[in-house]
């Protein structure tokens, strides 16, 4: 979408304006008595539309105009010192409203645009939209988080965030501009499952709709240093963890709570909860799914791994031999070091105690 409304605002007729070409873009109303500059960016509009929703607009729009202004298609003109993408998104919310039918990473221009503005311009109702919208890409608890992880996950159980969820580069920097700490911990942790390179090399940002703001195919979007050695650190954190994980609650297994204990089918417990470290290191070291960065990830992974049934023993395919006892316990460990997990991720990144989303309303 943003490629073509690129490709149409570049065909935009320009408005003379003294020396100044403007563009005018497609938000201009024939009946309009304001025009609002963005850089070269015209749009045509109502005043009494945005000093409805905004005290900002009404206090700027009260400010007595030089007589001998140039006017811009019969009406007068202000001034933003704004994005022109940033302004568009904006007048489209404040017209026609913001409204997410199928949530895609594409809607984060529109988001964090309109978050941006509404922020500025103290319009409350659309800030707490966007904000509400961010929640749901970057939760706030653990039963969210495993949501999201779920929603990222196609039939055929392949996982692919970033067609549903923006980069994780990107709201940090949203998040560090605009004071939304509340969504750090679960973009800092979103990103530290990234290979350490690609966690250098940035990304794009999404491209603007003006040809006149840069790189037609977005701009470069890189964490400044501190931010990366905070990626960095909380990544080794998460693998940290996860070793620590095998050895407190693997090293004495099968507990004395054994059912099995004393029993040649002992052999079947002890078996499983090898095959259970093997497969948990496979998964740190990076073997298998990518993930090795991922504590909440592995930890599910090997919970689920006493319910399976695709196992081979060389001969059929069967699921781990383990008493209910030894399943139970095992369940439950996971599940608490799950909660300990996601409690330490604030501290694995440098962050401070994150305020809640209603805090920040």
């Amino acid at each position: 979408m943003q490629t073509t409304l690129a490709s149409i605002a570049a065909r935009l007729p320009r408005i003379p304006l003294c020396s100044r070409a403007l563009i005018r873009s497609d938000i201009w109303f024939a009946d309009g008595n304001i025009v609002l500059i963005a850089d070269s960016a015209a749009f045509k509009v109502h005043h009494g539309q945005l000093e409805r929703h905004s005290e900002v607009f009404r206090d700027l729009f009260s400010v007595p105009q030089p007589v001998n202004q140039n006017l811009v298609d019969g009406c007068p003109s202000v001034e933003l010192y704004d994005r022109p993408t940033d302004l568009y998104h904006l007048l489209i919310a404040l017209y026609d409203g913001i409204y997410f039918q199928k949530h895609t990473a594409a809607d984060f221009i529109a988001i964090s645009a309109v978050l941006r503005l509404s922020t500025k311009y103290f319009i409350e109702h659309l800030r707490e939209r966007c904000i509400a919208r961010l929640a749901i890409d970057w939760p706030t608890s653990l039963s969210e988080w495993d949501r999201r992880e779920h929603d990222g996950t196609d039939r055929e159980g392949r996982y692919n965030p970033r067609e549903i969820f923006p980069h994780p580069i990107l709201m940090l920097q949203l998040a560090y501009e605009l004071n939304l700490d509340t969504f750090l911990p679960s973009a800092f942790y979103d990103l530290s499952r990234y290979g350490p390179s690609k966690i250098l090399n940035g990304t794009r940002s999404p491209p603007p709709i003006f040809f006149t703001e840069g790189d037609p195919e977005g701009q470069l979007a890189r964490l400044s240093d501190n931010h990366l050695c905070a990626a960095f650190l909380g990544r080794e954190a998460a693998q940290l963890y996860i070793h620590t994980f095998l050895e407190s609650a693997l090293r004495d297994r099968p507990s004395t709570n054994c059912a099995n204990v004393g029993k040649l089918s002992a052999v079947h417990c002890v078996e499983s909860f090898y095959f259970i470290h093997l497969n948990v290191l496979r998964s740190v070291g990076g073997i298998a799914c990518g993930r090795d960065a991922d504590p909440l990830y592995t930890l599910l992974q090997a919970a689920e791994m006493l319910e399976r049934t695709d196992f081979s023993d060389g001969v059929k395919t069967c699921g781990l031999r383990m008493c209910s006892v030894c399943k139970t316990e095992f369940v439950d460990a996971v599940k608490k070091a799950r909660l300990e997990v996601w409690e330490l991720i604030p501290e694995w990144f440098g962050l401070r105690e994150p305020r809640s989303v209603e805090d920040m309303n």
